[in-house]
């Protein structure tokens, strides 16, 4: 039984390997026109693993033994770097519910816009 909990934690943690990869953190850089846009994203998972034995005299007299492994998680924009002719910056997305492509828009929008203000 020990060898196959030892075998779940061992797959288990090869899963989470490929998953923890930085491109899924920080996102392809996109370009619009002279600005560059790199989505920041927030991950999280959790697992669990566990077997056990069991002995019974009372109802039904034998052995029995089992194991199990669980796990889940999931994915959230969190932000962009806009990086521009006047240098870069991070700007935080509108919550958990904001659309990411409402987001980079806008901030190609604004970054787009400020080359130009005051210029006659």
């Amino acid at each position: 039984m020990m060898e196959s909990l030892e075998k779940m934690v061992k797959v288990a943690l090869r899963e989470i390997e490929t998953t923890l990869d930085t491109k899924r953190v920080v996102g392809e850089p996109v370009s619009v026109g002279e600005y560059t846009i790199i989505p920041l994203i927030s991950i999280g998972f959790g697992f669990g693993v566990g077997s056990g034995t069991g002995k019974s005299e009372e109802f039904v007299k034998g052995e029995g033994s089992g194991g199990a492994s669980v796990g889940g998680g999931g994915l959230k924009p969190i932000g962009v770097v806009v990086i521009g002719p006047d240098g870069a910056k991070v700007e935080s997305l509108k919550g958990a519910t904001a659309s990411l492509v409402e987001s980079l828009a806008a901030n190609a929008m604004s970054a787009r816009k400020k080359p130009n203000e005051g210029a006659d």
